[in-house]
């Protein structure tokens, strides 16, 4: 029948009784076109055939052997990346009146100095990792009442306890705190006077000078962290490399490698360049570098291409073969073509990490040192 299995016949010790074999369905040589790891196993486009059968003695001795070797693997992808300081965000003003003078790009402002001024009085930065949105005045209860006591508490003014309860007490430290500044000490935060950002801030770029008049929602400057970071761009179907708050490799244009930490991933659109060119789907990560030795190493650079390195996986002590020694068996599943001496058999395997070439290999008669068929 046509596309029918034609069993082999070989003599028994009984007599000359056919004997059925299963034939491996093909072998993955160099023709591989694709091989995707995801959560530690694969899935694999297999090219090429090959001969013999899935169980029992081969055909014929494959043209090269390989040993199983056990080794870690790791599943790595390196790619291009920008050193700076990370994304970028703008201190928008929320008050109406004449700016008199904003910082230069590159000025470093921690808690309690001066952002920007507007009239002559300054707008003081605060951390926080939310903005004001409203007056603070005695009666106010809320969390922005406790990130400002909090900052208050940390620029060394007392007397009033740290809560989300804007008190008399907490109005009268804000008088001292006034007085400081030059500002009229009403006991109350006016609207805007106070900018609130994670932590020190880096002056990226000026949006208007002094002089310019500012009212609500005109942009003053942008700003970073002073923190290096690396930003880069990934392809969808690389997005299992970047997890959040995994452990990247950094190697910087001297060659020395430090480690960063993958701090956001998210996915953006491109539009295209024209009518007829579509709009693509990026993944952005930034990676960044906070230890004392990448900071140090970082410190000169003020921008640079740097490679990451993403790890998605790890192994260790675990039996490998060469990707192109994996079967494709007839009844499902990989093997692999075992020479011992004149013969060979195949045996059925199970497939865990695929990395540089080799992939993670179990079952029964795989052992360090096994030789396995692979293609010439």
């Amino acid at each position: 029948m046509s596309g029918a299995t034609v069993d082999e016949r070989a003599p028994t010790a009984e007599g000359d009784r056919p004997s059925r074999r299963r034939r491996p369905r093909r072998r993955v040589a160099l023709a591989v076109a694709a091989v995707v790891a995801v959560g530690g196993g694969a899935s694999a486009v297999l090219l090429g055939t090959g001969g013999g059968s899935a169980s029992g003695t081969a055909a014929a001795l494959p043209p090269k052997t390989a040993p199983v070797t056990k080794q870690t693997l790791r599943d790595t992808q390196t790619e291009d990346g920008q050193l700076g300081y990370g994304p970028t965000y703008s201190a928008t003003s929320r008050l109406q009146g004449t700016l008199t003078k904003v910082p230069e790009s590159g000025d470093v402002i921690t808690r309690g100095r001066e952002l920007y001024e507007v009239d002559g009085k300054p707008v003081t930065l605060m951390y926080g990792s939310k903005p004001s949105y409203r007056p603070l005045e005695v009666g106010t209860e809320g969390s922005d009442v406790l990130r400002f006591e909090k900052n208050l508490r940390a620029l060394g003014y007392d007397g009033f306890t740290v809560d989300k309860e804007y008190t008399e007490d907490t109005a009268d430290a804000v008088q001292e705190w006034q007085d400081d500044l030059g500002l009229e000490e009403t006991g109350t935060v006016e609207l805007g006077r106070v900018v609130f950002a994670p932590g020190a801030v880096r002056v990226d770029s000026k949006q208007a000078s002094a002089g310019d008049p500012t009212s609500p929602g005109r942009k003053v400057l942008t700003y970073t962290g002073t923190d290096k970071a690396v930003t880069l761009e990934l392809e969808t179907t690389d997005q299992r490399m970047a997890k959040k708050g995994a452990e990247v490799e950094v190697t910087l244009p001297d060659d020395e490698t430090v480690k960063g930490r993958i701090d956001e991933v998210s996915t953006v659109i491109e539009p295209g360049s024209g009518q007829s060119e579509e709009a693509k789907t990026k993944v952005e990560v930034t990676v960044w570098l906070r230890s004392a030795k990448a900071r140090k190493a970082a410190a000169a650079y003020a921008l640079a291409s740097v490679d990451v390195t993403f790890t998605a996986g790890t192994r260790e002590d675990v039996l490998t073969v060469p990707v192109s020694a994996l079967l494709a068996l007839e009844e499902g599943g990989f093997g692999l073509e075992v020479v011992k001496g004149a013969a060979s058999s195949y045996v059925p395997v199970k497939t865990g990490l695929f990395a540089d070439g080799r992939v993670e290999v179990s079952g029964d008669g795989i052992a360090e040192g096994t030789a396995v068929g692979v293609p010439k």
